[in-house]
């Protein structure tokens, strides 16, 4: 099936010994890479991707998805991940997925791989979450195959491949490519990054991936040449994001990093590069800063790149407004007009200029940025775009009994209510070893998220929280997962105990009676008739076991 979409869709892949043919970017853009091998050349790549103009939000990427991941001439959903229909622009069915997995550089949503188009495809929601965070890899059919749709497939690797991961993911072969050079992007563009999982990944700037993994990323990338999909998308995140991916434009690069040609000097093919002419590389003509959307009554800012070579005077940057928009859109200091200083654009890392959308009525605004000056002819123009909604009001979530619970992860549950709209939820997880406890919130597309890492502790609860923009529901209940694989039921009173030299404090929800404190042999040391949160009470060293009407497993502490 989905051979025939491509095929009537687009014009067949072709190998390409480079792309650059293909690619709309200025003659220049790849200059910086002349010359350059091995490590040199994967840090030149580095500074020129990792500045970028970062889309408006994460809940903003349907409406980013709907430009760069539609079949031509349709409105269904171009999924790397399933072949199932489904038609936007609604969203519904699908997640936003970090192909390379948020998780592997600990989640933050504050680095630029958390909305880098790059790397950023719709899923189908069941696909997604059998993925999970596994490294991609060759699923060993002959083993265990946990997941297939015809398009994913998850399950035990071969020998050699998964870098100590329980499955590997493993793409169609129409799309191995695409992973594979996306992949080569993430390690570059992100070299800098501290990696929480290691897969197929080293802690350091070169070669950054490891052996098994460009062995396979190698392999995939030559047997699936860069196709005019890739090539298009490439095209329409270069016009929202200002950066691109090189792989795709010259897939040789590949070769002089990790194959057949590491070692040799990149000289990139720029034909007609008039040597000292003023040139702007980005903004692009016509390109889109796309804010998003915004409760009424909040601010939202993004910033645009300006980057070019031998400009010779300031470039002007000014809104215009009409008077239904007057004021939504500003420069820094509320201003209308920017003057950019030549030096600061023509530097490898360019000039950024914040804007701001502060919407004072409900609706979608626009407003236009006219960009001349610099000694460039002409002039370019950029679509500012933003959209004002009421703020959000949010129901509780219900969290369900874990399932899936192995020896090192289990799959957290949730309901939530039908008529919320909902950008993403927060998982409050919170897990016990030896008596003390450690939190942390983690980010999920949608009910039923595997929690990896079980294995580290005694026992684990979590509640859940829903987000739209910006604002959270109330928390959940709370849901305890022991180590026996059986889930305890929802609990509205979980409890909690802190130690501290010379006792202990109990953090509750609610309530608990006659809490009974034994020593390791099963003795009463004291029994409290009523425990609130807060609740202190003054013990010598040693080792303890809580129970209490209302939790009767008991809870292991270590007082210092």
């Amino acid at each position: 099936m989905i051979k025939s979409l491509r095929t009537l869709a687009l014009v067949a892949a072709v190998a390409l010994a480079t792309a650059s043919a293909w690619a709309t970017y200025p003659a220049g853009y790849y200059k910086t890479l002349t010359g350059k091998s091995n490590g040199d050349l994967k840090t030149a790549i580095y500074n020129l991707c990792k500045n970028f103009t970062h889309v408006s939000s994460y809940s903003a990427l349907p409406q980013y998805f709907f430009h760069t991941d539609v079949y031509p001439n349709s409105n269904r959903w171009w999924d790397m991940y399933s072949d199932i229909p489904l038609y936007g622009p609604s969203f519904q069915g699908l997640n936003r997925e970090h192909s390379f997995p948020k998780s592997w550089w600990g989640g933050s949503t504050t680095v630029g791989a958390y909305v880098d188009l790059n790397h950023l495809y719709p899923s189908e929601m069941r696909a997604n979450t059998a993925k999970s965070n596994y490294p991609l890899g060759t699923v060993d059919t002959s083993v265990k195959v946990d997941f297939d749709n015809g398009i994913t497939k998850v399950g035990y690797p071969v020998n050699g491949q998964g870098g100590g991961a329980k499955y590997v993911f493993e793409p169609a072969d129409e799309y191995k490519g695409d992973f594979a050079r996306t992949y080569f992007y993430m390690v570059t563009t992100y070299q800098d990054l501290t990696w929480k999982y290691t897969f197929m990944v080293n802690q350091n700037l070169y070669p950054t991936l490891n052996n098994w993994s460009v062995e396979l990323l190698l392999k995939w990338h030559r047997q699936d040449p860069v196709s005019e999909k890739e090539l298009n998308r490439n095209d329409v995140v270069y016009g929202y994001q200002n950066n691109r991916n090189p792989f795709i434009d010259y897939p040789v690069l590949a070769e002089y990093l990790w194959g057949n040609k590491k070692g040799q000097a990149f000289n990139p093919d720029t034909p007609d590069v008039p040597t000292g002419k003023p040139d702007l590389f980005t903004p692009t003509q016509d390109m889109d800063l796309d804010f998003g959307q915004v409760a009424l009554g909040k601010s939202v800012t993004a910033q645009l790149l300006f980057r070019g070579e031998y400009l010779t005077q300031p470039v002007i940057a000014r809104i215009y407004r009409d008077s239904e928009n007057k004021g939504f859109f500003t420069m820094p200091d509320g201003a209308v007009s920017a003057t950019i200083p030549a030096n600061y654009i023509n530097t490898d890392n360019g000039y950024w200029l914040t804007l701001t959308y502060t919407p004072t009525s409900l609706g979608q605004h626009t407003a236009r940025v006219l960009i001349n000056g610099g000694g460039v002819s002409g002039s370019r123009g950029i679509e500012l775009r933003g959209e004002c909604l009421p703020v959000p009001e949010l129901g509780a979530c219900t969290a369900t009994a874990a399932s899936d619970v192995t020896d090192d992860s289990y799959v957290a549950n949730w309901t939530y209510p039908a008529s919320d709209v909902v950008d993403y939820w927060v998982i409050t997880r919170t897990k016990y070893v030896g008596g003390q406890a450690t939190t942390e919130e983690i980010e999920a597309e949608g009910p039923g998220y595997t929690i990896t890492g079980f294995g580290e502790s005694d026992y684990e609860t979590y509640s859940v929280q829903s987000q739209r923009l910006g604002y959270r529901s109330p928390m959940s209940n709370t849901v305890q997962v022991q180590r026996s694989g059986v889930t305890d039921i929802t609990v509205e009173a979980a409890l909690a105990v802190y130690t501290y030299e010379g006792g202990l404090r109990f953090i509750t929800s609610a309530t608990h009676t006659n809490a009974v404190i034994m020593d390791t042999m099963g003795r009463t040391v004291t029994v409290v008739p009523v425990v609130e949160s807060n609740t202190e009470i003054a013990l010598p060293a040693g080792i303890y076991m809580v129970v209490t009407d209302q939790q009767r497993r008991p809870v292991k502490v270590i007082v210092r």
